[in-house]
């Protein structure tokens, strides 16, 4: 059994009260507070936000509009087709939307639509692995954790912050 601790701590955003875990191996979750989850975690959790520093950071940053990758040690647990859709999801570049049939056939399981929606929906580091970049492919919004205002202020955000102008390199590499 593995006995070391998981640390949390909670940060404001403009889109809500976040909640971060994480331990030695890295960030492991990011959830909105209004999540049940959310208030789940702080019961199993030891408070430690000094072990959250650099997460929190680099949201600040992007938050603020001075950050649009991230570079954080993550420590994700999922299936390995959750973990390839993750993955996916930290490949989609900054301002740029995506369907779940594209992130379908970026990890090669072009008939698995549904699959990818619901490893979507089970993110646990939405905003750093950007799944509120991910939208019906008539171009609707989606759930997302955080609700639907929290989704489409993000990509406001990101439209407003975009710097470089259009982003003709994402077409070629399967994401728009």
């Amino acid at each position: 059994m593995n006995t070391e601790p998981i640390y949390y701590a909670q940060m404001s955003s403009p889109v809500g009260l976040l909640v971060l875990t994480g331990d030695h191996n890295g960030l492991r979750e990011v959830r909105f507070e209004q999540e049940h989850r959310s208030r789940m975690l702080l019961e199993l959790c030891c408070h430690g936000p000094q072990h959250l520093i650099e997460p929190m950071r680099q949201l600040e940053e992007y938050f603020a509009g001075t950050r649009q990758s991230f570079d954080l040690k993550l420590n994700l647990i999922g299936t390995a087709f959750q973990l390839d859709v993750w993955h996916a999801l930290a490949e989609i570049p900054y301002g740029v939307t995506t369907s779940y049939a594209r992130v379908s056939q970026r990890i090669e399981r072009p008939r698995a639509n549904r699959a990818v929606g619901a490893a979507n929906g089970l993110n646990p580091i939405p905003i750093i692995l950007p799944c509120h970049r991910v939208i019906g492919s008539n171009g609707s919004l989606t759930g997302f954790g955080g609700g639907l205002p929290a989704k489409q202020w993000l990509l406001a955000h990101e439209a407003r912050h975009q710097r470089g102008g259009a982003r003709t390199g994402s077409a070629a590499a399967g994401w728009v």
